[in-house]
């Protein structure tokens, strides 16, 4: 199965150029690692950065330079800062042309949970709501199932809704999938994954039209 890394590894092939991207928090952020080479890609943060580079080396991370995830980041040529009022203005002006987002639950028709387990504490929503509402298309990055071993694509989410029919698509250390108006079309495998354990693993509507690829990272 896939690690975190190479889940990121294979959500940035479905970057194109000229796209301006959102990463959520989590494994999403790890794309910036792996931008295609030959394609112009500008990454944005909701806390007011267009231009992230890759994650900076140890021993040269600058405390002042972070992304929405508090995480250290780089810039590259061209990067600008600004308030998060501008950066959300771009949001929801629908400036930003692909969103990933790490996910506790995603329905089979696309409604996403990601914000909220109830009885526990959180800090907010943060800019997740805004991002969902206004992004062209959302890749959810996630484990498929969580740590009770219980499925993460389900029939319909159990948890509070972040977004409604927004999810696009999804990929797990297990697979990547597509939400289609029939549920789950499960695209690729990941390595050593049978089509059987995805099966088994997917509580939501599964749809397999013919033989499934093994993912490619080249």
């Amino acid at each position: 199965m896939l690690n975190k890394n190479q889940i990121a590894q294979r959500i940035a092939k479905e970057l194109k150029d000229g796209y301006y991207v959102n990463l959520g928090i989590g494994i999403p952020t790890l794309v910036a690692n792996y931008i295609p080479k030959g394609i112009n890609v500008v990454l944005q943060s909701e806390n007011g950065l267009l231009g992230i580079g890759p994650f900076p080396a140890k021993g040269n991370e600058d405390a002042d330079l972070i992304n929405a995830g508090k995480q250290t980041i780089t810039t590259i040529p061209g990067s600008s800062f600004f308030d998060s009022a501008m950066s959300f203005g771009m949001i929801r002006a629908g400036r930003v042309d692909l969103t990933v987002l790490g996910a506790m639950e995603v329905s089979e028709t696309g409604d996403i949970a990601n914000w909220k387990i109830p009885g526990k504490m959180v800090k907010g929503m943060g800019g997740a709501m805004d991002l969902v509402a206004s992004a062209k298309n959302i890749i959810v990055a996630m484990m498929h199932t969580n740590p009770k071993g219980e499925s993460k694509l389900l029939p319909s989410c159990t948890l509070p809704l972040t977004g409604v029919g927004c999810v696009k698509k999804i990929v797990t250390e297990l697979a990547m999938l597509e939400v289609t108006p029939n549920g789950f079309r499960l695209l690729e495998r990941a390595p050593d994954i049978s089509i059987e354990e995805i099966k088994s693993k997917t509580a939501g509507k599964l749809i397999i039209d013919s033989e499934i690829p093994v993912m490619n990272f080249s």
